[in-house]
């Protein structure tokens, strides 16, 4: 059945707000989730703001706890551990996802049998969507495209929709903003069913200011996507590294060897030491990440086995 027709109370929905300073705008924010979703729960996460953004949060009726390890990651983190439910919408509590488009993406979930819709952003403010955040997620979405699967085209979206499956099986290691590309990673390495729709994307209030640093966090979300790289693709990993150090030492050693064939002497004794160690360990890395891609391979299996022992969304 769908959200549309009054049937939100089938599903028990959680709506997750994790914020820092957003007493501009948590107030609509919440009153709008509580005009599109009446029967679900809506939790506000405060993370050590120094405004009274919990105490508004309070007053337009959402549930109010607190995590006080700083960044969305450690805030996503205690949000799942905590909160029990069917389906969660997660959104920013800054007023820039819109809040009525929230039943058309659970309608989708339910109806598709999905773990995750992820709400990929559309917005025709001119200030709303900062052409260097809108470039570094066009970069690293495709990188991550590349490494770990097609899927999204909006990775770093903050408005997503997840069913309890995904949720408890979410390891949540991150900290910071970084948490998005965790989350689609998550979700393709398990290969589970899920989809992008599009939602608009407004500006923040005129008071409020955007937490999120291009460089900074840009350089954190590329830093962790090398990291799952190692940790998820071994062989890409220690077999590039591997190929590449093979490729200098041979470079190094094409011409002590041409210099020992047509002499019969190796004057640059520190050229060839370096080559053979360059070429020695471009070997031992490549072998390391053969064998780092067999444990992962069992890691991801355990990973999946865990993930289906949680029961599915259930049937209406």
């Amino acid at each position: 059945m769908s959200l549309s027709g009054n049937n939100s109370d089938y599903h028990k929905i959680a709506v997750l707000l994790p914020c820092y300073n957003e007493a501009a705008s948590i107030n609509s924010v919440v009153e709008s989730f509580r005009k599109a979703l009446p029967h679900a729960v809506i939790y506000v996460y405060d993370n050590n703001s120094s405004d009274d953004t919990a105490d508004i949060a309070r007053r337009a009726g959402a549930t109010v706890r607190r995590e006080t390890r700083q960044g969305k990651g450690n805030v996503l983190r205690r949000m799942f551990a905590d909160i029990e439910a069917d389906i969660y919408v997660l959104a920013d509590g800054d007023g820039t996802y819109d809040a009525s488009a929230a039943p058309m993406l659970i309608d989708r979930l339910i109806e598709d049998r999905l773990d995750l819709v992820n709400g990929s952003r559309v917005s025709t403010a001119s200030h709303a969507y900062r052409p260097g955040h809108k470039l570094g997620n066009y970069v690293l979405t495709k990188l991550v495209s590349v490494i770990f699967g097609r899927q999204f085209q909006d990775m770093l979206s903050g408005y997503k929709v997840f069913s309890r499956r995904f949720v408890k099986s979410f390891p949540a290691l991150s900290r910071g903003f970084e948490t998005e590309t965790e989350l689609a990673v998550h979700a393709l390495e398990l290969r589970m069913p899920c989809t992008e729709v599009e939602t608009e994307y407004g500006e923040r209030p005129a008071n409020s200011t955007s937490k999120l640093r291009t460089y900074r966090d840009g350089f954190r979300i590329l830093m962790l996507i090398a990291k799952l790289v190692k940790d998820e693709r071994p062989l890409w990993f220690f077999g590039f590294l591997g190929l590449l150090g093979m490729g200098i030492g041979v470079g190094f050693g094409v011409s002590v060897i041409g210099e020992y064939l047509a002499t019969g002497l190796v004057p640059r004794l520190p050229t060839a030491v370096l080559s053979i160690g360059l070429v020695l360990t471009g070997i031992i890395s490549f072998f390391t990440g053969m064998m780092l891609d067999m444990l992962t391979q069992s890691r991801q299996e355990i990973k999946r086995l865990a993930y289906l022992s949680l029961p599915p969304l259930p049937a209406e």
